[in-house]
């Protein structure tokens, strides 16, 4: 046995937060990546997760004070029978809406955060009782000392449902053993929080998703011949960079892909700030660093930060702050492969580009087939503020962009 002293992480700021839940207690076994303090700012709310398994021996903070990146939070005992061990049910995951892998903290924006009051609850809760236009104030809580928790979320919205009689079919439940050996994996704390924040952008959100091609013959050719400057620079030049530069150019032209819907879905406000959410897949989920002022940078640059980034991500190195204030988004499979597919909006934002793996194709120009490199794009857009021209026009200027890319470098 190994007593293990459990420091606050970073928190990507140094002003102190304060402590607001402490949902553990001396004796409680926990499992890596359970929620040991709930914390608040002036900005953020935050869960802090435990790095290891183990039984919890001393809480050194109590409700109400006041800590920081560093400060003695609680000190559990470990061994290697807890370090390996499964859980036996997977607890509700208490991960905010903009989440940071562990041991980082875990944060949301504080505008997410509804009626503070007496309510008790985490807030994950909070940020989707937002999202979902519920208020917690009507809602009883089925969890320790009466917490509310996403199930009673979710119990509510069912039932709300089934009065109006338009109640979604109940999942099967089934017994999979009775047709051969199973084996369950608990999900990663990651993975969790992802499957929340999709589920509900993909019903809040009516998506439409429209693809095109872009010939990118010329403009790999010109990759190629920056690779050793690049190099010489510290620098993995991709063409990601290239199409982060293009979508700058895109939504210049069409603002309206660089906005957010306000909360009561009467105005469309407008960003004037160019803030890419690139997604990155990690061992633990799907995670998605903002590269901020991309206006701002040249591809050399851009190129040096997406490294920098992907790389902590890997590291599960980033903070809260690297997550946040995204206007628009980038997922990029063509590593793997692919023809197209559906990107899932980034909400609060309203479009995201999906990228495929290029590839050889002929092309009929001059009176003859030709091959050029084609590079599937595909993009999802929030169809209550981005209709169907739009969305065709946006994704054909963008094609053009990539095809000649001197009129974005210029």
């Amino acid at each position: 046995m190994t007593i293990k002293e459990i420091p606050l992480p970073d928190l990507g700021s140094s002003t102190p937060v304060t402590v607001i839940e402490i949902p553990i207690q001396v004796g409680d076994q926990i499992q890596k990546e359970d929620t040991l303090l709930t914390l608040e700012g002036e900005k953020a709310s935050m869960d802090v997760p435990s790095p290891v398994t183990g039984i919890i021996k001393a809480i050194h903070v109590k409700l109400g004070d006041k800590v920081n990146t560093g400060h003695l939070i609680a000190s559990i005992e470990t061994s290697a029978d807890m370090a390996h061990a499964t859980p036996v049910a997977a607890a509700s995951p208490q991960t905010p809406a903009t989440a940071a892998p562990p041991p980082a903290a875990t944060a949301f924006s504080s505008e997410e955060t509804i009626s503070p009051g007496n309510v008790h609850a985490g807030p994950a809760v909070r940020s989707l009782a937002k999202a979902l236009d519920i208020n917690l104030a009507t809602l009883k809580g089925s969890g320790h000392k009466n917490r509310i928790t996403k199930e009673d979320l979710f119990n509510h919205i069912k039932q709300a449902m089934t009065a109006g009689g338009s109640a979604f079919p109940k999942a099967p439940e089934v017994d999979f053993s009775q047709f051969g050996n199973t084996e369950a994996h608990a999900l990663s704390r990651i993975k969790k929080w992802t499957a929340t924040n999709l589920h509900r952008n993909w019903v809040l959100i009516p998506h439409v998703t429209q693809f095109d091609e872009a010939d990118i013959t010329d403009l790999e050719a010109y990759r190629k011949l920056q690779l050793a400057e690049a190099g010489k620079q510290g620098a993995k030049l991709t063409l990601l960079a290239f199409v982060m530069k293009a979508c700058v150019a895109a939504l210049r032209k069409f603002p309206q892909f660089n906005a957010s819907l306000s909360p009561d879905n009467s105005e469309l406000i407008l960003k004037h700030y160019f803030h890419f959410g690139i997604a990155v897949d990690t061992p633990e989920g799907l995670v998605v660093p903002v590269i901020r002022d991309v206006d701002q940078k040249g591809l050399m640059q851009l190129a040096a930060e997406l490294t920098v980034v992907s790389q902590k991500a890997r590291d599960n190195a980033l903070t809260p702050k690297d997550m946040q204030g995204s206007s628009f988004t980038i997922s990029s499979l063509g590593g793997i492969g692919g023809t197209a597919f559906t990107p899932i909006i980034n909400m609060p934002d309203v479009a995201i580009l999906g990228l495929s793996r290029a590839a050889q194709k002929p092309v009929y120009q001059n009176n003859q087939f030709i091959p050029r490199l084609m590079l599937p794009l595909s993009l999802s857009y929030d169809h209550r503020v981005i209709d169907g021209a739009e969305g065709a026009r946006f994704i054909t200027y963008l094609s053009a962009c990539l095809s000649d890319i001197r009129t974005v470098l210029l």
